[in-house]
């Protein structure tokens, strides 16, 4: 994605978060590690620090967008949303592929 959409002022920015299963229970620099063993390469995709993405201590960004995109909680890990100059535009159910999510971000271009 990062490629397809590398001049089109477009980034992938992962948030991992261990609310789902204790999926996710490594240091920070065990998860970059792991990502990076799975080929994921920082940058053009940015990992951020581990967050929580509901509840009380959920992270103000992810209050944010999801009031912003009118949905509840993330049922599970991989939730994405689709972010325009700072505006959530989309949110995308889990089991959303990420090619699927191409026509919608040429869209937003």
């Amino acid at each position: 994605m990062n490629t397809k959409f590398s001049d089109k002022q477009f980034v992938v920015l992962g948030f991992p978060c261990n609310q789902f299963g204790a999926q996710e229970p490594g240091s920070d620099a065990e998860v970059k590690s792991f990502a990076q063993g799975k080929g994921v390469k920082t940058p053009p995709f940015y990992l951020f620090s581990k967050i929580d993405v509901n509840g009380d201590n959920a992270h103000p960004l992810y209050k944010k967008l999801k009031e912003a995109s009118g949905s509840g909680d993330l049922e599970w890990n991989f939730g994405k949303f689709l972010i325009t100059k700072g505006d959530a535009v989309k949110r995308y159910p889990i089991r959303t592929s990420a090619a699927s999510t191409v026509p919608d971000i040429e869209a937003a271009q």
